[in-house]
């Protein structure tokens, strides 16, 4: 089959309008449409497939990464299963919330909450076992959210292969190091805490951008030894007159070879993600991210997988999907390039 990368992409082309099928893909993509415990602002569900429809707009040949493309990109189609499991455990949710406003006995709100956890464990077994089926391949795999609490399962899978020695690199406005948030085990504002509370967890975690956290996250990161750059304080060293390569040296140092990249594009300004489920003022530049990615493959670490979380789809504009899909194509070519 001759395929045209300069050519508009057709309706039914893969990611990035690729025509690349799994066994012929060296990344493997892994939708998941999930966000039952999202406690602010919703559609992080409707990401994939918006990043999707928004990668056919992406030219293919890159300043930096050039023709990564060529060793073979493949997004799985969506499990309408997780669909079903994501629409029957939002509402129990929202139930959950419902009832504890109007100040129902409190056995009522358990019994659903419970609900909505052991849901949540059978999208991280999914996960999990799909991300566990290619790697067994010899594919890399990728995740796109959905909220942040997606990439449970792919985390865990990553790090049976590495035998646990490997760093995350988690790029967000928030520590997501709250402990069964609002009574969600598997809350997205839980995913950094259950991740290094299991018996899977990374050797290292680095936590760069953020800037919306509570007092106990703060000590508990303290407590784990996690490195964390918060975004106060790499603006002050940028306004003090150091450059964003200085820190990202120091943000590097802190990894070990092998590293994972967990992005919430809430780990963005604003400006790149308005729809997002929790936007905070602040973040990295766009431009900022791509760098630290770059910085990566220069400093011969490999990165090993990464997930993309929470881009939620505006009712009147493509930009977040557009900002997503550009950020997924470049973590991607990168990602490519450092194996």
């Amino acid at each position: 089959m001759s395929f045209d990368p300069n050519a508009r992409a057709t309706e039914d082309a893969g990611i990035f309008g690729l025509p690349y099928s799994a066994a012929e893909s060296n990344l493997i993509i892994i939708p998941v449409p999930w966000e039952a415990t999202t406690s602010y602002g919703s559609g992080t569900s409707k990401g994939p497939e918006a990043i999707l429809e928004a990668s056919k707009q992406v030219d293919l040949f890159d300043f930096e990464t050039g023709k990564s493309y060529e060793l073979g990109y493949h997004m799985l189609k969506i499990d309408k299963s997780l669909k079903t499991l994501n629409a029957q455990a939002k509402k129990l949710a929202v139930q959950a919330r419902t009832l504890e406003d109007k100040g129902a006995p409190a056995k009522k709100i358990a019994t659903l909450k419970k609900q909505v956890n052991t849901i949540s464990d059978k999208v991280n077994s999914w996960v999990y076992k799909k991300a566990q089926e290619y790697i067994s391949k010899g594919k890399l795999v990728a995740l796109v959210g959905g909220d942040h609490s997606s990439p449970y399962g792919i985390i865990h899978a990553v790090s049976e292969k590495y035998h646990g020695n490997f760093g995350v690199l988690h790029i967000d406005a928030h520590h997501d190091l709250r402990q069964a948030y609002e009574g969600f085990t598997h809350s997205h504002a839980s995913i950094m805490y259950n991740v290094m509370e299991a018996p899977f967890a990374p050797k290292k975690l680095v936590q760069v951008g953020i800037r919306d956290f509570s007092e106990q996250e703060k000590d508990y990161a303290k407590q784990k030894g996690i490195s964390v750059f918060y975004d106060t304080e790499i603006q002050n060293r940028k306004l003090s007159g150091e450059t964003w390569a200085s820190i990202v040296r120091d943000i590097i140092a802190q990894l070990p070879q092998n590293v994972y990249i967990s992005f919430d594009i809430d780990g963005l300004s604003p400006f790149f993600c308005p729809n997002t489920g929790t936007p905070v003022p602040g973040g990295l530049d766009y431009s900022e991210a791509l760098f630290l990615f770059k910085a990566l493959k220069e400093s011969k670490k490999t990165i090993i997988g990464f997930d993309l979380n929470e881009v939620a789809p505006g009712k009147d504009t493509e930009w977040d999907a557009n900002v997503g899909a550009r950020l997924l194509y470049k973590m991607a070519g990168w990602t490519m390039l450092t194996n």
